[in-house]
């Protein structure tokens, strides 16, 4: 984060401007641009609680792309038990960014790419937050939870599933597909675990005849767009 400060207005209208065109629900899935994103934050309230860290890495033409990456540190001024869970403490975020400055970042970053995370819908919310309080605006990006597209997928098989393979959490996911959970409860980490069990979610979805991007389940945008966002949604556990 240090660049040059962002121009807030020319980075909004060119968010807003990706989205000129309508996504074509029949486009192969290897076509698009997911960004596999995670936050952690301070708690689970939407209008107390604040975003610490932005992990993300973009799924492109059904491939994990380093090259395509989005890591930061935001400063926050209280946080406290869910230090226990990321282990960033508030002294630690000092030397984070300041939330505008961030979320401009991150904005730039992300375009119109398909968002996809584990719970995702709690990463965005308080992403909405964020982006309301300082900019007036909501996120206008279509997503995939992970979790609702193993259900979707799960509910094609016969119903004779594997009892083993029930569980939901991304932990369980993991386990499922052999992913090693490495760098566990950060955003970065949890962002690459979730785009590696997301590629195994995608090869399920094309043996079951589901290869273009309306066939997965997308969902969204979350937020009626630029408007305020609706009360705290409690996540679920990983």
């Amino acid at each position: 984060m240090d660049a040059p400060a962002l121009n807030s207005a020319a980075v909004i209208d060119a968010y807003r401007r990706a989205f000129g065109t309508p996504r074509d629900d029949s486009a192969p899935a290897t076509s698009v641009r997911f960004v596999v994103l995670d936050c952690e934050t301070t708690g689970l309230d939407l209008r107390r609680d604040r975003v610490i860290t932005i992990g993300a890495v973009a799924v492109n033409q059904g491939q994990i792309d380093l090259s395509d990456v989005f890591d930061a540190l935001l400063k926050i001024e209280h946080n406290q038990a869910s230090v226990t869970v990321h282990g960033i403490t508030r002294d630690e975020a000092q030397s984070g960014a300041n939330e505008p400055e961030a979320l401009l970042e991150f904005l730039a970053y992300l375009g119109d790419g398909i968002i996809v995370g584990h719970h995702t819908g709690f990463d965005i919310d308080m992403l909405d937050a964020a982006c309301e309080r300082h900019f007036g605006i909501v996120l206008r990006n279509r997503y995939i939870d992970t979790m609702d597209l193993t259900l979707e997928l799960d509910a094609l098989k016969p119903k004779a599933a594997d009892p083993a393979q029930q569980g939901y959490s991304l932990d369980a996911l993991c386990d499922r597909f052999g992913v090693l959970p490495h760098d566990r409860h950060t955003a970065a980490g949890d962002a690459f675990i979730t785009a590696l069990v997301f590629l195994k979610l995608l090869s399920v979805a094309r043996k079951a005849g589901r290869s273009r991007l309306g066939e997965l389940f997308v969902r969204g945008p979350k937020a009626p767009v630029d408007t305020p966002t609706s009360p705290p949604a409690q996540r679920p556990p990983d």
